[in-house]
């Protein structure tokens, strides 16, 4: 099955602490349904000190459900469901608000 969200897709948060926010997307887990978006659910994680590096309080992303989020789409900079049609003989993805593609 092909994905609909996919690395390096732009994405906004729908729900959620951080609703609104836009990002790329830099990992997907299929398995767990979530996708890693840059700059979106940050959390503090507490590192601790070693010979190579400093310790302290560090800022990472932490994964979000992918049915938070959804794809922005290339023409209208608004949020958009995918679907896939065949052109020129190729299964394509394209935004179902503009009828733009979203792969090249």
């Amino acid at each position: 099955m092909a994905a609909k969200i996919r690395k390096g897709d732009n994405v906004i948060v729908l729900v959620g602490k951080d609703k609104g926010k836009k990002g790329e997307v830099k990992q997907v887990f299929p398995k767990d349904n979530k996708v890693l978006v840059e700059g979106v659910n940050t959390v503090i994680s507490h590192q601790k000190q070693t010979k190579d590096s400093a310790g302290g309080r560090i800022s990472k992303s932490a994964p979000i459900n992918i049915s938070n989020i959804a794809i922005i789409d290339p023409k209208s900079d608004k949020p958009t469901r995918v679907r896939f049609e065949t052109r020129d003989g190729k299964k394509v993805r394209v935004a179902a608000r503009s009828g733009e593609l979203i792969d090249g």
